[in-house]
């Protein structure tokens, strides 16, 4: 997208960047909620989640600048998914996490997107995504294809790379496009290569009730402590294939 009026309507698909280690997609699917792939939470050596606070969703992020940026407050990863094993089937299906924001974004800003449910999405779909060579601005692939689905895990012939983890994969339903997968991992299918993702209606309700069950205060901000000394405020994820490294 190489204006900033080619983002109108894009502003809830964003960047998270992960505290200087690399960085993924995500998307706004409440005003505090950021859907993304379970990969992207974990520290990738340590195999355990990463501080949220050290997670930046940067919403429409272009060229430095983004519409609303927040810091992450709460981290819910599908407890199906296993950091320490390889792609595989099991781990594509359930790579799915959500990140609570310290503060919502709201719908003036970023508008977040619906979630598709059922199975009329159709053989059409499209890609919007930050990834390495375009880090600095959203890229959308209009429009490639939904391949084959099969045990809640499809894939697809969309172009994405690293960076683009987390990334939503749109079915044209409606007037504006409803999330039907998450970028997981890439890989070859039939000796061509292609993206994988999930289904997700089923995994995101069970994100959210881990996060109900779950619950984090938000900071009160009214109360600010002085100490000595100053602090600043203010990412590479992995691109995973099945089979391979």
């Amino acid at each position: 997208m190489t204006d900033r009026d080619d983002l109108l309507g894009w502003e809830a698909v964003g960047r998270l960047d992960l505290d200087g280690r690399g960085f993924c997609t995500g998307t706004l699917i409440a005003p505090d909620l950021v859907l993304t792939a379970a990969h992207c939470v974990y520290e990738r050596k340590a195999k355990s989640l990463r501080p949220a606070d050290k997670i930046l969703f940067r919403a429409g992020l272009r060229d430095g600048v983004a519409i609303a940026e927040r810091r992450g407050l709460q981290i819910a990863a599908h407890p199906d998914y296993d950091p320490g094993q390889p792609p595989s089937i099991q781990n594509i299906r359930h790579d799915v996490a959500l990140i609570r924001l310290t503060e919502p974004i709201t719908s003036r800003d970023a508008d977040p997107f619906a979630i598709h449910s059922g199975r009329n999405a159709g053989t059409e779909i499209s890609v919007a995504s930050y990834g390495v060579g375009r880090a600095e601005a959203l890229s959308r692939q209009r429009s490639c294809t939904l391949l084959t689905e099969r045990d809640d895990v499809i894939a697809f012939d969309c172009n994405v790379t690293f960076g683009s983890s987390g990334a939503p994969v749109f079915a044209r339903v409606g007037g504006r496009g409803r999330i039907l997968s998450l970028v997981s991992a890439g890989g070859k299918l039939d000796s061509k290569t292609v993206g994988f993702g999930m289904t997700l209606p089923q995994r995101i309700a069970e994100l959210k009730a881990q996060l109900r069950r779950n619950p984090v205060a938000v900071p009160d901000r009214r109360i600010k402590r002085l100490q000595a000394g100053t602090g600043r405020n203010s990412s590479g994820a992995r691109f995973i294939r099945p089979g391979g490294g």
